[in-house]
This record gives C-alpha cells, sequence and structure tokens, in this order.
C-alpha cells in the first residue's frame, strides 16, 4: 500500500516530458522577445542620435532633399518618396498577375498543371535578390537604354526587378488564399446556374480578398526592404526623381552603398542610422498593415 502511494504521489514520465516541453518552449519565446527587444531599442537609440547629439531637426531631415553628409547635410526626402515609388509601382504591376496566374491554376487548368507549376513558383521564390540584381544589371538596363535612352538606370529599372522578385511571392500566397475557400461556396454557386467566370468573381475573389490583400502587402513590404537587386539597377543618385527613367536612390541602397564608408559615431554614420530607424518603421508597419487585413478578413 506504502508503495502504491509513492507510485502515485511521484510525477509520471509524461508529466516530466510535458514540464520539459513546456520550459523549453518558454526560453524559446524568451530568447526570441529578447532578441526582438533589443534590436528595437539599438536601432531606436543609434536612430535618434543624429537628432540628439548632432542637433539636426527631425522636420528637416524628413523633408529636406539635399543629401550630402559630407557637407553636414542630411535630407532624406528623396530616399524616402523614391522608396515608396518602386514599391508602390511593383505591387500594382504585380498584383493583377499574380492574380490572374493564380486564378488560372487554381479554377481553370487541370490539376497536373498545378503540380508541376507549384513546384516552379516557389524555385522562384528561393531564388537569391542578387540573382536578380544581376539580371536587371545585365538585361533590363540595357534594353531600357536602348528603348528609352538615358543611363538605362533609374525607378523603371528597380520597379521591374522588383517585379520578378515580389511576383512568385504574391502568386504562391493568393493560390493559398483561393485554395482555401471551401469548396462548398463553388458548387453552390454552380448550383444557382452562375458561369465559371461569375463564380470566380463573385464568390472566390470576394471571399479569399483578406489573402490576396496579405499577399500584396506582404510583396510591397519584401521590396521596401529590398537592398542589393536595387541598389545594382537604380543607379544611387539622392535626387528627387523627376521620371522614371532619371537615376535615383532608395533608403536601402543609400545604406548598403554608405555603411561601410562612415566612421562609427560621426554625424554621416549617425544619419545612416535614422534612414535604418525609418526603414524599421516603415516594416512594422506594413506588419501592423497586414495583421489588420487578416483581422479584417476572418471577421
Amino acid at each position: 500500500m506504502d508503495d502504491l502511494k509513492k507510485q502515485l504521489s511521484q510525477p509520471s514520465i509524461e508529466s516530466k516530458q510535458e514540464w520539459v516541453g513546456k520550459l523549453i518552449s518558454y526560453l524559446a519565446i524568451i530568447l526570441i522577445g529578447g532578441l526582438v527587444v533589443t534590436i528595437l531599442m539599438f536601432l531606436t537609440v543609434k536612430g535618434i542620435a543624429l537628432f540628439k547629439d548632432d542637433g539636426v531637426s527631425v522636420w528637416h531631415f524628413l523633408t529636406s532633399t539635399d543629401w550630402q553628409p559630407s557637407h553636414h547635410y542630411y535630407g532624406a526626402l528623396p530616399m524616402i518618396i523614391t522608396s515608396f515609388s518602386v514599391t508602390a509601382l511593383s505591387g500594382i504591376i504585380a498584383l493583377p498577375l499574380a492574380l490572374v496566374v493564380a486564378i488560372a491554376i487554381t479554377e481553370m487548368l487541370p490539376r497536373k498543371a498545378y503540380q508541376y507549376l507549384q513546384p516552379l513558383i516557389e524555385l522562384l521564390v528561393g531564388i537569391p535578390s542578387v540573382v536578380y540584381g544581376y539580371l536587371g544589371l545585365t538585361v533590363i538596363v540595357p534594353y531600357l537604354r536602348q528603348a528609352f535612352g538615358g543611363t538605362g538606370f533609374g525607378i523603371l529599372a528597380a520597379t521591374s526587378v522588383l517585379f520578378l522578385m515580389i511576383l512568385p511571392t504574391m502568386t504562391s500566397m493568393t493560390i493559398d488564399s483561393l485554395q482555401a475557400v471551401p469548396q462548398k461556396y463553388r458548387q453552390a454557386s454552380s448550383g444557382l446556374g452562375a458561369t465559371r467566370w461569375q463564380t470566380i468573381s463573385r464568390v472566390i475573389i470576394p471571399s479569399a480578398k483578406s489573402g490576396i490583400l496579405t499577399a500584396m502587402v506582404f510583396g510591397m513590404a519584401r521590396a521596401f526592404g529590398e537592398a542589393l537587386a536595387v541598389q545594382m539597377v537604380i543607379g544611387n543618385t539622392t535626387i528627387v526623381p523627376k521620371s522614371l527613367m532619371e537615376s535615383s536612390a532608395t533608403l536601402t541602397s543609400v545604406l548598403t552603398t554608405g555603411i561601410g564608408n562612415t566612421v562609427m559615431g560621426t554625424a554621416s554614420n549617425n544619419a545612416l542610422w535614422s534612414l535604418a530607424l525609418i526603414l524599421l518603421v516603415m516594416s512594422l508597419a506594413f506588419n501592423l498593415l497586414m495583421r489588420l487585413v487578416s483581422k479584417k478578413g476572418a471577421r
């Protein structure tokens, strides 16, 4: 009887395993949370140093068009405008094509086509950005130079490269959103006498709207934070662009070209950290937008 009581009072192997699993999970959550908080604090401290230590006005930094760190001119507006321009243009161009391809694969083509095309799309998603940049440098830029004149570098070249980069991602996410629509919706629409196009346009797309918008926001977030591929084709001139063929620079291209040429602690280096802080804020804004779109779709 005493032995039985001892056995009952001791935790079972399953209980020990559950306790160990919970401990590992909590430690992982603490580690990830600590890393995120550390990165946020580090970038915030570094990003505000230009305004706190060097006396640069935040308003002047965000609205001035003159970027010459060597002469103590820190105007980030040209890079901000260019970053939003190439991001918006690539997203607007990529979304309709991604939607058309996703509809064709999920609703029109045979099942075998999906089995062959889906791995191809996923392969395109995994291609490194430097490959897209090299493609833009060797194919897109010379073509634009021949077709429109000038150097070929500029917003149009950067938009073309970003379009190629985010299209597979947006297509893959849109396919998943369309496939998540219950099959009974399609059957009910067909039962009411709707044609295939009526079912797609009035039932399937509205039902998958939140997922489609999330794919667009995710693709634009990737485009906004892309550095290497854009740097290779945009021309890296820190001026407000007046046309699509004019050389310009984004936040990421200025960061990648300038961070290795400045001394830590100087005003020029602090200005680059301020650009990084803007990128961080915009990345958080994109993530928040994706959450809002997902929650709206869930409701």
